[in-house]
């Protein structure tokens, strides 16, 4: 399918905050998370899981921001994320918070694949988003540690 170069970058932006919200959504489970563990789980899933997703969704915002400015483009208006009920606990809020960073992860991962950054994007967006993946790329591992250890 043919595309002009603006509605390329539309979609590009389109599909970069697509990513961005489900950070989002990362973002805030963490933090529910957060306020259920007990201290020193806390602070480890603070040190090696929200750190990281909290860089990549700054990151990826940067970005996109500064692409839409580039080319005239509007910027993005990023979806707050829901951590879901209280009753998910902190196993819940995990698994909700890593489920969003794959899906995060996916979307990077197809918007590299489709071409479009090459195509109508530019030199930095496609380095942001190779970092931004880098960022969250070893958060489901690290959060499947440390869900293994709760309770313990």
């Amino acid at each position: 399918m043919a595309y002009t170069t603006a509605e390329g970058r539309r979609q590009l932006l389109e599909d970069f905050a697509a990513a961005i919200d489900a950070l989002g959504v990362a973002l805030a489970a963490l933090g529910a998370a957060y306020e259920v563990l007990d201290e020193r789980t806390a602070d480890r899933m603070e040190e090696e899981l929200f750190r990281p997703v909290q860089a990549a969704a700054g990151r990826a915002r940067r970005a996109h921001s500064t692409f839409a400015s580039r080319y005239g483009l509007p910027a993005g208006e990023f979806a707050a994320g829901s951590a879901g009920p209280p009753s998910l606990g902190a196993r819940g809020f995990l698994d909700r918070a890593v489920e969003a960073v794959a899906e995060a992860d996916d979307a990077l991962a197809e918007l590299q694949d489709s071409m479009l950054p090459v195509e109508v994007g530019d030199p930095e967006l496609r380095a942001a988003l190779a970092e931004v993946r880098g960022l969250v790329g070893d958060v489901r591992v690290r959060a499947r540690e440390l869900v293994r250890t709760l309770g313990r």
